[in-house]
């Protein structure tokens, strides 16, 4: 087992080298912590932006194919027929383009970036057995590089310690009362971009597939225990990080990207105006003529001519 993680660790190493000069690059441009791992976030989630575009268009495909797979499911029902609904239903989605579990696609790709940032913390802040702090991924010149000797490998930003977690050893009840913030401020976002998406789901009049909204209500509940046994800076990069998602979907909504419209699915707008055809005119009994309509191209006197022709009669 310790072999398997020392060959995952060396296949991984070239990457947290390059996240850690990233990060001591911003470092040295703004030095703050909390601003560099923030641009660093805004980096990342620039490389994640095109798998969000195209997770919400494989929502919007699932969205559309609701009707059909109801129907499929009425069609085989019984555990006799499991078999035969998976094969359709894969073959609907195939040709579809669409994904069940799409919609989460942005959630799930964030896990190995949360490795490699929670690596880089925990090198950043590496103590010998000495008791002398060394701090790894970063380079030896840098200006993060020194502060970090300088401050016993704390990493303060905005007057808290980003190394430590809502459990670590703090000096009082009250200094943990920041950590534990942060993680609720994550767990809230991620639920807030959850009903940002259902309501635009709500408004177009789409049915959220069951799939879906478990993938949304669990996710945030498993990222809830793991903020808590992170440290605060990996937690600061998910709240950058979902921040941004909601700025992106919202723009996806503005500019119609994620128009269901675009993507086939009809809208039900509530109080929508509908044709009413107009009834056949009931035919005249016999003997009577019916009344005949004024044509509208049959052409009507004019006022003043009419005002002229009583002027000539009072004349007379």
């Amino acid at each position: 087992m310790g072999s398997i993680t020392h060959s995952i660790g060396a296949i991984f190493q070239p990457i947290f080298h390059l996240f850690g000069w990233i990060l001591a690059f911003f470092y040295g441009v703004i030095p703050n912590y909390g601003i560099a791992i923030a641009l660093l976030t805004i980096v990342i989630m620039g490389a994640l932006t095109p798998f969000t575009v195209k997770s919400t268009k494989s929502m919007m495909a699932m969205q559309k194919l609701q009707p059909e797979i109801k129907k499929l499911q009425q069609k085989y029902k019984g555990p006799e027929n499991r078999q035969m609904l998976n094969e359709e239903l894969m073959r609907l989605y195939r040709e579809a383009g669409a994904n069940p579990v799409g919609g989460c696609l942005p959630v799930l790709l964030q896990a190995p970036f949360l490795f490699i940032l929670y690596s880089v913390i925990r090198g950043l802040t590496n103590v010998t057995a000495s008791g002398v702090v060394q701090p790894r991924y970063i380079p030896m010149t840098s200006k993060m590089y020194h502060n970090l000797i300088a401050s016993h490998g704390q990493i303060t930003s905005f007057g808290f310690n980003l190394a430590l977690k809502p459990f670590s050893h703090h000096s009082s009840a009250l200094a943990a009362i920041p950590y534990f913030v942060m993680v609720a401020v994550a767990v809230g976002l991620q639920y807030f971009q959850m009903a940002q998406m259902n309501s635009r789901n709500k408004v177009t009049g789409q049915e959220i597939p069951s799939q879906q909204l478990m993938m949304q209500r669990a996710m945030p509940i498993f990222f809830a225990y793991f903020y808590i046994i992170i440290p605060a800076a990996v937690v600061l990069y998910m709240v950058v990080s979902t921040i941004i998602r909601i700025i992106t979907q919202d723009i996806m909504f503005r500019t119609g990207i994620s128009n269901p419209a675009r993507h086939g699915v009809e809208r039900a707008l509530p109080g929508a105006a509908k044709e009413i055809p107009a009834e056949p005119e009931a035919p005249a009994p016999p003997g009577r003529p019916s009344a005949a309509k004024p044509s509208p191209s049959s052409p009507k006197p004019a006022p003043q001519s009419r005002s002229r022709a009583k002027r000539k009669r009072k004349a007379r």
